[in-house]
C-alpha cells in the first residue's frame, strides 16, 4: 500500500464527493429538504468505520495466531481511525437530527445503541493503556477487540430494528433506498464510501509508520 496511486484516487474521489454532494441535484422531500445532502457524508462515514473495524479485528486475529507485535500495532491504529470516523458520524448525525427531528440527540434506540458501542470502543483504548507488559496488553486487547466488534454489530444494526426508531430502515420505518434515494444521491454515496475508506486507510498507514518509528527509537 506504499504506492501513491490510491492516495491520489482518494483525493480525487473526495473532491468530487464534497463538490457534488454540496452543489449537485438532490430529491426534494418534505421535512428533509436540503438536509438530505447529509446522506453523502453521514452514511459513508459509518460504512467506512465498519470496514476499518473489520480490518482491525482481522489484525487482532492475526496477532493471536502468530504473536507478531506489528499486527497488534496495526489493529489498534485501524480501531483509532474507526473511532474518529464514528465520532464524525455522530457529529454529522447530530447536525442532521437537529434540522429534521428538532433535537441533536433525541431519545432514539439507534442513537443510544451507537453511543453504547462508541463507549465500548473507548474502553478498548483505556484498556490498552492500563497494562505495562506489551505481550499481555496485546493479548487482552486483541481478545477484547474481537469481543466488542461481535457485540457492536448487533447493537447498531439488529437491535434498533426490533423496536420503534426514528432512523430510516429501523423500527418499521422505510429505508432511504425505498423512497428518497435516486441516482443523483447514489452517484455521490457510493464513491464517498470508497473515498472515505481510502482516507481512513491512509490515516492509519501514517499512524502505523509513526508508531513503528517510536518503537524503533524506544528499542
Amino acid at each position: 500500500m506504499n504506492k501513491i496511486w490510491w492516495k491520489a484516487l482518494a483525493v480525487v474521489i473526495m473532491t468530487y464527493v464534497i463538490f457534488w454532494g454540496l452543489l449537485g441535484p438532490v430529491p426534494r422531500q418534505p421535512i428533509l429538504n436540503e438536509s438530505i445532502r447529509n446522506v453523502s457524508f453521514h452514511v459513508p462515514l459509518w460504512f467506512a468505520m465498519i470496514i476499518l473495524l473489520v480490518t482491525s479485528v482481522i489484525y487482532s486475529v492475526r496477532y493471536l495466531r502468530k504473536g507478531r507485535m506489528d499486527d497488534d500495532l496495526i489493529a489498534v491504529e485501524f480501531a483509532n481511525t474507526a473511532i474518529l470516523f464514528g465520532i464524525l458520524g455522530c457529529l454529522t448525525g447530530a447536525i442532521w437530527a437537529n434540522f429534521t427531528w428538532g433535537d441533536p440527540w433525541p431519545n432514539d434506540p439507534k442513537l443510544n445503541s451507537v453511543a453504547v458501542g462508541m463507549l465500548m470502543y473507548m474502553a478498548y483504548l483505556i484498556l490498552r493503556g492500563s497494562f505495562d507488559d506489551e505481550q499481555r496488553r496485546a493479548r487482552i486487547s486483541a481478545v477484547y477487540n474481537i469481543f466488542v466488534f461481535a457485540v457492536f454489530i448487533p447493537l447498531i444494526f439488529i437491535l434498533p430494528r426490533m423496536t420503534d426508531s426514528l432512523h430510516p430502515g429501523n423500527g418499521g420505518n422505510p429505508a432511504f433506498g425505498k423512497y428518497d434515494m435516486d441516482n443523483s444521491l447514489r452517484m455521490v454515496l457510493y464513491p464517498a464510501v470508497i473515498g472515505l475508506t481510502l482516507i481512513g486507510v491512509w490515516i492509519t498507514q501514517l499512524r502505523v509508520r509513526l508508531r513503528r518509528v517510536k518503537v524503533a527509537m524506544d528499542d
